[in-house]
């Protein structure tokens, strides 16, 4: 894991941390822990005046928005409790935060999110979020294929799957961006926007 710059338009983009998502057994990092460590990140990233990204999955009732595909996982016939899909108090009511909701895995697809950060000319994103091989890994992915420079804090990301979050970060992770810890990423934000 090494982290090298942060360019000068850097977004931190936050993953799926709302009610229904943070609250399930994680590793190997908690929920709690995984959402102090984005708190921190997004706190440090306003105070620079660098765009905050919160992204949230959701569906409607009927799942009328879902991916249709056949899986061996299907997730119809689900119930999900009212406001599972509300983002975490302990990142909620900053005005200048930009908002996305997403019916997929990835925070790009199907969304506005590349617009709204190639507008604010955003060139770097770093990710945080539950799950890591899927919302993360999935945003990671579209991220390097929309040419963004991609910087993963992966102790500010967990899974349910201690050997999916380990395969993102030690196989898929260091072919899409860099790697490292919450204060590696403050420091570095301290030093290149200083």
């Amino acid at each position: 894991m090494s982290l090298s710059t942060l360019d000068p338009r850097t977004a931190l983009v936050v993953v799926d941390l709302q009610q229904g998502i943070v609250g399930m057994p994680t590793q190997p990092h908690t929920g709690a822990e995984v959402v102090a460590r984005t708190a921190e990140l997004a706190d440090a990233f306003r105070a620079k005046g660098l765009p905050v990204v919160l992204v949230r999955v959701s569906f409607a009732a009927d799942f009328a928005d879902a991916v249709p595909g056949r899986t061996e996982r299907q997730a119809r016939g689900l119930a999900f409790p009212e406001g599972w899909d509300v983002v975490v108090d302990e990142l909620s009511g900053h005005a200048g935060d930009i908002h996305v909701t997403k019916h997929n895995w990835s925070a790009f697809h199907g969304t506005d999110l590349d617009v709204q950060l190639r507008r604010r000319g955003v060139t770097q994103i770093v990710l945080t979020g539950i799950a890591t091989s899927i919302g993360v890994e999935s945003t990671a992915r579209d991220g390097y294929a929309h040419g963004y420079h991609v910087t993963l804090a992966t102790d500010a990301m967990a899974d349910a799957d201690p050997e999916a979050h380990r395969g993102s970060v030690e196989r898929i992770f260091p072919r899409l961006g860099e790697s490292g810890s919450t204060a590696e990423v403050l420091e570095l934000l301290a030093k290149t926007h200083g």
